[in-house]
C-alpha cells in the first residue's frame, strides 16, 4: 500500500509544474484586473504607484506648508476684474447712522383730494368718467340739468388726477352730495406710528428712507408733521412723511416701513456692509494683496446696513473688495471643490 500512495520524483514533477502554471495564471488574472482599473482611472501600467510613499507624503506636506500664506488668494487679470465689477476701497473710519424704524401706511395727500359736487340742484343727464380714469383739470365729469332754469351745465374736475369715487348715474338727482372724488397722486403721504418714548428723537425736516414691507418699492422723503395727539387704539403718535410720486409707484393702502436717521456715531475702523461674506461659518472680507485677493476672517461690531464696524482682523488702509465680493466667494468655492476631487 505504501508503494501505491508514495510518489517518486518522476511523479511529483508533472504535479509541481501544474501547480506553478495555476499560480502563473492567477498572477496574470490579477494583473489584468489591475490594468483594467488603471485604464478606467486614466493611468497606465507605467504610471507611478497610486499608494503614496512616506517620502511622497513628506514632500506634499512641505509644499502645502510653503503655500499656506497664499492658499486662499485669487489672482485676476484686469479684464476679469472689470467683468466681475470689483470695487476696492480702503478700510478706515466711517460714520454709523443711527436709525429709528417705524411702520405705517401709504395714504393720499389730503391736500390733493377733492370731492366734486353739483353747483345747482338738478337731474344728472350724463356721466363721462369711471372710477380709475385719469382726468385733467377742467375736464367734464358729468352734465346736470338745473331744476330752476332747466338749463344743462357741466360738472368739471377741479384738479388733475384720478377718479377714485363715483356716486351718481344718469337720471339721478344731484343735490349737495359728492358726485365724484378726484385725487392727485403725484405726491403721497406715508403715515408712520411713533411711540411716546421715541418722541424726542423725531422732528419735522428729518430725512426718512421709506420702503414697502416687501421691499419692492423704496424712496426718501421729509417729515412734514408730527401729531401732538395720540391714537387711543394704538397708543401712538402719527409721523407724516411727504413722498414724491410723479412716477406713480406709491399706491395708497400699501404697508410701509420708514427708517428715520436720528443720529451719527463715529467708527474708528469700518468697511461697507457689501464687503462681508460668510466663508466656512466665519465672517470674512477679501483683501487685495501683492499675491491677489485673499480671504480674511474679521470680527465685526455695530452696523447700520451701509457700513459695519471692524473690531479685529483688518488694519486701517488695507484695500478691501466692497462691490463684487460675492464673485470672489464663488470663485474660491470652485477652487475648493477642485481640491476635493
Amino acid at each position: 500500500m505504501n508503494e501505491i500512495f508514495s510518489m517518486n520524483d518522476s511523479t511529483r514533477a508533472p504535479l509541481q509544474m501544474k501547480q506553478e502554471g495555476i499560480a502563473a495564471l492567477r498572477r496574470m488574472s490579477l494583473a489584468m484586473v489591475v490594468g483594467g482599473i488603471l485604464a478606467l482611472a486614466g493611468c497606465s501600467a507605467d504610471s507611478p504607484s497610486l499608494v503614496a510613499s512616506p517620502e511622497a507624503d513628506a514632500a506634499v506636506t512641505d509644499d502645502h506648508d510653503h503655500d499656506d500664506d497664499h492658499a486662499d488668494s485669487l489672482e485676476l487679470s484686469a479684464e476679469a476684474r472689470a467683468a466681475a465689477g470689483l470695487v476696492v476701497v480702503p478700510a478706515g473710519p466711517a460714520v454709523l447712522k443711527e436709525r429709528l424704524t417705524l411702520y405705517g401706511l401709504v395714504r393720499p395727500d389730503a391736500e390733493r383730494v377733492r370731492d366734486v359736487t353739483a353747483r345747482f340742484p338738478g337731474v344728472v343727464r350724463s356721466v363721462n368718467v369711471r372710477i380709475g380714469d385719469a382726468v385733467r383739470q377742467g375736464a367734464t365729469l358729468a352734465t346736470v340739468e338745473s331744476n330752476e332754469s332747466l338749463q344743462t351745465y357741466a360738472v368739471s374736475s377741479p384738479l388733475r388726477g384720478v377718479v377714485t369715487e363715483r356716486a351718481t348715474n344718469p337720471g339721478e338727482q344731484a343735490q349737495s352730495q359728492s358726485l365724484f372724488t378726484v385725487v392727485d397722486l403725484s405726491a403721497v403721504w406715508v403715515e408712520l406710528a411713533l411711540y411716546p418714548r421715541e418722541r424726542s428723537q423725531v422732528r419735522p425736516g428729518q430725512i426718512v428712507n421709506v420702503k414697502t414691507t416687501d421691499g419692492g418699492i423704496s424712496g426718501a422723503g421729509k417729515i412734514v408733521f408730527v401729531s401732538p395727539l395720540g391714537a387711543a387704539q394704538t397708543q401712538s403718535l402719527t409721523v407724516r412723511v411727504a413722498l414724491d410720486n410723479a412716477d406713480g409707484r406709491w399706491s395708497p393702502g400699501l404697508y410701509a416701513v420708514g427708517e428715520v436717521i436720528v443720529g451719527d456715531q463715529p467708527l474708528p475702523l469700518a468697511v461697507p456692509e457689501a464687503a462681508l461674506q460668510d466663508l466656512e461659518r466665519r465672517v470674512s472680507v477679501f483683501v487685495e494683496t501683492d499675491h491677489g485677493f485673499q480671504a480674511r476672517a474679521v470680527e465685526v461690531g455695530r452696523s447700520d446696513g451701509d457700513v459695519v464696524e471692524i473690531l479685529a482682523g483688518l488694519s486701517d488702509g488695507e484695500q478691501v473688495v466692497s462691490e463684487g465680493s460675492f464673485v470672489l466667494k464663488a470663485e474660491l468655492g470652485k477652487g475648493e471643490a477642485g481640491h476635493d476631487h
